[in-house]
């Protein structure tokens, strides 16, 4: 499959340097998911790191008494990985590290392990591995819609598991040997590799620091875009102040050499100790201003649209957005319950719809009216409107024009790459409705 080029479009204050910057293309968030397709060998940091790019990052760290790998990369990555990273040394890979449980860490540790190697990961990598196998028919189907191109590419199948033996029972395929909780370290060829516990991304979540080489591993707790404190395929609750915690072990290293999962590495203090404080900052004022609005009877809307990050801490919006930050931490301190007692029923608000639809005149004048809105640039209310017909209609040919139609519009203007996912979802759904509905009603295409 040929995609354009990388692009993650953030509102960052300055360019992107080096590698993501060249294959920077706005027009194309979705072309994200290429990065490292054109990698030719490995990428050298130091005497001792090398790096294999892409839609997850693999890191090699060579010592006289062997190898380290940290993160494995994504499933249909990690053989070009392999291949690049073992030009560089073929020494037995004596410790592989895990950042964290998602798949785009764990695809190739089959690949890299041998025998004898330990696989290190926080003790939480079980539960989460656990959750992600209970739950692996929804987010196969979530990550098939959010990340269509990484589908396309083999790269967004469930999470490995054995089937249900008992009600409640569903037994990922751990891959760790060696659990730890808050610490754990090492030493090989003169290294020492020293582990913490820095829950953001995911509880399990961890940090890698070698003190020789002033250098910090730290997983997908820092990229560049706001993080994603809530991703729209559905997680548990990501919380802000561990995010903020675990920046601050980071900055407390003082490392000279940052290196992330997704981008490139930040090199010198002075870079780092910037990034990380602006980036720290920007997710400490988000969550504030949410409590703040939470505790003056704000409802989640409200907030959505009221708070901005001030100009010092616009850190992009190409990945995460603020406002489904903004409502995964209120509802993630609060549950889904808005305090208006007609909504804790099981009957949707969506129930009525087809009675408004018939008191205003029938499915067509709505979705006319769904049109005159999206005319006039007012693209969400011209998909709640064109859904309000849809309910009442399933076959409207007009609501489903114009459900496509405001798809597109907002596709073309979407800088982000999981929203772009959606919008690309959504177009292709409706269009498959529109040729269900067009052979059902006989009405030409």
């Amino acid at each position: 499959m040929i995609f354009r080029a990388l692009v993650l479009v953030i509102g960052l204050t300055v360019a992107l340097a080096g590698r993501v910057a060249a294959q920077m293309n706005e027009n194309d968030p979705m072309a994200l998911f290429a990065v490292g397709r054109d990698q030719k060998e490995a990428l050298k940091i130091n005497d001792h790191i090398y790096e294999a790019y892409g839609f997850g990052n693999t890191f090699l760290v060579t010592t006289p008494e062997g190898n380290v790998i940290i993160d494995t990369s994504i499933a249909f990555m990690a053989p070009r990985h392999k291949q690049m990273l073992s030009a560089v040394s073929s020494a037995p890979v004596k410790y592989i590290i895990l950042t964290h449980g998602h798949g785009d860490h764990t695809g190739g540790v089959r690949l890299w392990k041998g025998e004898g190697t330990e696989v290190v990961a926080q003790r939480e990598f079980v539960e989460f591995m656990h959750y992600q196998a209970r739950l692996r028919g929804l987010f196969a189907q979530r990550n098939a819609a959010q990340f269509p191109r990484l589908a396309q590419a083999g790269g967004a199948a469930p999470v490995t598991a054995s089937p249900a033996t008992s009600p409640g029972n569903y037994a990922a395929d751990i891959v760790a040997t060696t659990l730890f909780d808050e610490t754990y370290s090492f030493d090989l060829g003169g290294l020492t590799f020293q582990l913490f516990h820095t829950p953001g991304e995911t509880y399990d979540h961890l940090t890698v620091w070698i003190p020789q080489l002033k250098a910090a591993f730290c997983g997908d707790n820092y990229y560049t875009s706001f993080p994603n404190l809530y991703t729209l395929r559905g997680t548990q609750p990501r919380w802000a102040l561990d995010y903020v915690n675990s920046l601050n072990k980071i900055l407390d290293l003082k490392p000279e050499i940052l290196l992330p999962s997704h981008g490139e590495a930040i090199h010198g203090n002075a870079e780092i100790t910037a990034k990380l404080t602006q980036y720290r900052d920007a997710i400490l004022y988000v969550h504030d201003e949410t409590v703040r609005g939470m505790n003056e009877g704000k409802d989640v809307f409200t907030l959505m649209k009221e708070i901005k990050l001030p100009a010092a801490l616009q850190v992009g919006e190409g990945y995460g957005t603020l406002a489904w930050s903004i409502r995964g931490l209120y509802e993630g301190y609060v549950g889904w319950f808005d305090g208006n007692p007609a909504t804790m029923f099981e009957t949707p608000q969506t129930a009525i719809y087809p009675d408004l639809v018939q008191m205003a005149g029938g499915p067509d004048a709505v979705a006319a009216k769904a049109e005159d809105l999206r005319q006039q640039g007012r693209l969400q209310e011209a998909l709640h409107m064109a859904d309000a017909a849809l309910a009442a209609d399933p076959e409207n040919i007009p609501a489903l024009k114009v459900r496509l139609a405001a798809f597109e519009a907002l596709r073309a203007q979407s800088r982000n790459s999981n929203e772009s996912g959606w919008l690309e979802h959504g177009i292709s759904s409706t269009k498959k409705k529109m040729e269900k509905a067009e052979e059902f009603t006989g009405q030409p295409k």
